[in-house]
C-alpha cells in the first residue's frame, strides 16, 4: 500500500470543499486506504465515496427538518401507548407515517377527543416519523399561529405568510378547539384551510366535535365552509379516552402494588363514557 501524495492530498482536499462534498473530505482517507489494502476497483471506491456522501446528505436534511419541525420533545410512536387508546389502529397509523398516499393529494387528519387523551402525543409522532421518513412538518399551537398569521395580516403580507407555509407537506395545528371566535383574527386560520385546500394537508388535533365549532369561526357560513374543506379528503381519529394525564395521578396516588380503592372505582364508572347498547 502506498500512502497519498501530501500535494495529492492537499489539492483533493481543497477540490472537496469547493465540490461541498463534507462527508468525503472526511472519510476518503480512510476508505482509500482500505481500497489499497482490500484491492478495490476503482468504480467500487467511488460508488463508496458516492454512497456514504448520499447518506450523510440524508441525514444532515432529517436533522434540519427536525429542528425546524418545532415538535414537542420526546413525543414518538415508540412512546405513544396505542394500548390505551383501542379505537386507534396501529396499523393504520403505521401506514400514514409513510405519507406517499395522503400527503402527495393533500389530504388531511383530525384527531378528536377529551383532553390528556394523547391527541397532542399522537400528532407529534406522526409528525417525527414523517420527517424521518422525508417530509416536512411544522407543529405548532393553533392560537399562535394565528396571533402570527393575524400580524401578518396587519403587515399587508398575509398571502406571503400562508405562501411561505406550502414549503411544509403537513401542517399540525394542536388545540384548534381552543381559538375563539371573538377573536376577530380567526378569519386568517379559514384563509389558512383555504389556501391548502387539496394542495398540502392539515393535522388537526380538537377537543371538540364539529358541532361545536360555531365557536371558533365568526359565522355559520364560515363554519360550514371550513368543515367542508377539511373533512373532503381526511382521516378522522376519535379518541374518546379517559385523560391520560387523570389516570397517571391516580396510579401516583395509589402507589406501587396497591389495587386500586372502592371510592376510585367508582368514581372511574361514573365518569366513563357512556356506551349505548
Amino acid at each position: 500500500m502506498t500512502a497519498a501524495d501530501p500535494i495529492d492530498a492537499a489539492r483533493l482536499s481543497l477540490a472537496l470543499g469547493d465540490l461541498r462534498l463534507p462527508a468525503i473530505k472526511l472519510i476518503w482517507p480512510d476508505f482509500a486506504a482500505r481500497a489499497d489494502k482490500e484491492g478495490w476497483p476503482a468504480a467500487r471506491f467511488l460508488a463508496a465515496l458516492t454512497e456514504h456522501e448520499i447518506a450523510e446528505r440524508a441525514r444532515r436534511r432529517v436533522e434540519r427538518h427536525l429542528d425546524e419541525a418545532r415538535l414537542p420533545p420526546g413525543k414518538t410512536l415508540e412512546s405513544f401507548e396505542f394500548d390505551a387508546v383501542p379505537m386507534v389502529s396501529k396499523a393504520q397509523v403505521m401506514a400514514l407515517v409513510a405519507g406517499d398516499s395522503w400527503l402527495e393529494k393533500g389530504a388531511n387528519l383530525i384527531l378528536f377527543g377529551p383532553p390528556g387523551g394523547g391527541k397532542s402525543h399522537l400528532a407529534a409522532a406522526i409528525g417525527y416519523a414523517l420527517v424521518e421518513n422525508g417530509w416536512r412538518v411544522l407543529f405548532a399551537r393553533t392560537t399562535d399561529l394565528v396571533q402570527k398569521l393575524q400580524i401578518a395580516r396587519r403587515d399587508l403580507s398575509l398571502e406571503s405568510a400562508i405562501a411561505k407555509l406550502d414549503k411544509y407537506h403537513l401542517l399540525i395545528l394542536d388545540d384548534f378547539a381552543y381559538v375563539a371566535k371573538d377573536q376577530a383574527e380567526t378569519s386568517v386560520i379559514f384563509e389558512l384551510i383555504g389556501s391548502r385546500y387539496e394542495r398540502r394537508s392539515l393535522l388537526i388535533t380538537a377537543n371538540q366535535p364539529f358541532g361545536d365549532w360555531g365557536k371558533i369561526f365568526p359565522s355559520q357560513a364560515m363554519t360550514l365552509a371550513a368543515i367542508d374543506r377539511l373533512v373532503h379528503h381526511a382521516t378522522i381519529f376519535e379518541m374518546n379516552v379517559e385523560s391520560y394525564r387523570r389516570r397517571a395521578a391516580l396510579e401516583r396516588k395509589r402507589g406501587p402494588g396497591r389495587p386500586p380503592s372502592r371510592a376510585t372505582i367508582n368514581s372511574n364508572l361514573i365518569d366513563a363514557p357512556r356506551q349505548d347498547p
